[in-house]
Order: structure tokens, then C-alpha cells, then sequence
């Protein structure tokens, strides 16, 4: 009897875990409103750094991260997480792509909920940050 429980209380975990999405993997997180469902994407620092390596401005890159620490080359603005009235008023428009990052992604998964409340339509958050980008190989720029 003993044995039959160890081995159900295994194939749950192993099911449990199967049914979990990886880590590495893209996100679209889902936010709970009265009104209906805002989303937000998540993207990986490989395709932030694709993004960043292109550098055609059909994106604009905001750090959130306060106190300033740096940023990755090509970012549009330094705007803190918590200030959100600035945030808005440096954006292009409410249905333009717009990517939020910061030193690990606390801040920046903060701002991007906030913004997709507020009605933004394509905001990005990059988990992690600018210490994942760093962890990649990348480098930080200081631009301050």
C-alpha cells in the first residue's frame, strides 16, 4: 500500500509539473478588471536584444528603474516606475509597442500593469532586466 502511494504521489508531480509553463518561455499575462481582460506580453533578453539590435524606433524603450543605475544602449527614456503621469506623458499613444524594463523586473512588471489598466494596448515587460541582459553578455551603458 505504502508503494502504491509513493508512486501516485509521483506521477502527480511529474503531471503537475508537465502542465507548468518553462521559464524560458513568452508570457502573456492577464490582468483581472471590472470591465474585461487587459494582457501584457513578456518578452525574453534574446528577443529584447533583437529588438534593441534593430533599432528602427518601431518600439519605445523605457527604463523604469529608480535610482538610475544604468541602461541598455538604444533606450528612449528614464522614467520612474512610480511616476506614472510622466510615464504617460512620454509615450507615443496607447496603441503603440512600448517596452518596459529595470534593473530586475519588479518595477517594470509594476509600470507595465499599471499602463495596460490605463488602456495601453501593446506593452512589453522584459523579466529580469537589466540584470539578465548583463547575465547574457550584454553591457550597460551610463548615460547620466
Amino acid at each position: 500500500m505504502r508503494i502504491l502511494v509513493v508512486i501516485l504521489w509521483v506521477w502527480t508531480a511529474i503531471f503537475i509539473s508537465a502542465c507548468s509553463p518553462g521559464s524560458d518561455e513568452n508570457q502573456t499575462t492577464t490582468l483581472s478588471e471590472t470591465e474585461g481582460a487587459a494582457v501584457y506580453r513578456t518578452l525574453s533578453i534574446d528577443e529584447f536584444g533583437d529588438i534593441m539590435d534593430e533599432a528602427d524606433g518601431a518600439y519605445t524603450v523605457i527604463n523604469v528603474h529608480i535610482p538610475y543605475q544604468g541602461e541598455i544602449e538604444g533606450t528612449n527614456a528614464n522614467i520612474a516606475f512610480n511616476d506614472i503621469d510622466a510615464l504617460t506623458s512620454a509615450l507615443p499613444d496607447r496603441n503603440a509597442p512600448i517596452i518596459l524594463y529595470c534593473r530586475s523586473g519588479n518595477m517594470s512588471e509594476q509600470a507595465t500593469r499599471e499602463l495596460v489598466n490605463l488602456g495601453y494596448t501593446q506593452v512589453y515587460d522584459v523579466p529580469g532586466g537589466m540584470n539578465a541582459w548583463q547575465s547574457s553578455g550584454r553591457k550597460l551603458v551610463d548615460n547620466q
